[in-house]
């Protein structure tokens, strides 16, 4: 065999010693999967079909003919972080811009209607929008002291000391 293996996306051969781009994401490195792309345009084609919230291009080098993958022995760096495909996870840099309405105004609207008969205005948006981002950062906060990347409903327990 002239090369070491065949990227994922093109199938172009990748050759012994060559540089060669993995997804950061551990299940697309699996023995069962070990994606390999030959290029960062390669693993970007990988992105949309694979879902993942935040992934990067890492450059690795093929062994040397002869020698296994687990044997090499260059250094590895990420090379991109591309931008979320489908409405991913805000970076927070995004979180010092201008924010974003988090409520949906009409519902709000409505509810206040029908429990009270009063009209909304538009400022109240903005105001519990920046009442939920806090209570959101809470949230994050109580889920990462617990050791979790993942915010859970117990995180918010907080709430019930505020009725």
């Amino acid at each position: 065999m002239e090369f070491w293996r065949k990227c994922s996306s093109c199938k172009n051969p990748i050759a012994f010693g060559a540089r060669y781009f993995q997804c950061s994401v551990s299940t697309c490195n699996g023995q069962r999967t070990g994606y390999v792309f030959c290029s960062v345009a390669c693993f970007e084609r990988h992105l949309p079909g694979a879902r993942h919230k935040d992934a990067a291009a890492v450059e690795v080098h093929a062994p040397t003919q002869g020698m296994s993958p687990a044997d090499s022995q260059a250094p590895r760096r990420t090379i991109i972080q591309p931008t979320p495909v489908s409405g991913g996870a805000k970076s927070p840099a995004a979180h010092s811009s201008p924010q974003e309405v988090l409520v949906i105004a009409s519902r709000i609207k409505d509810y206040i209607q029908a429990h009270a008969d009063y009209n909304t205005s538009g400022g109240v948006m903005d105001v519990l929008s920046e009442h939920l981002r806090n209570i959101c950062d809470r949230g994050i906060d109580n889920a990462r002291a617990d050791g979790r990347k993942t915010v859970m409903d117990r995180d918010f327990s907080f709430l019930k000391n505020l009725r």
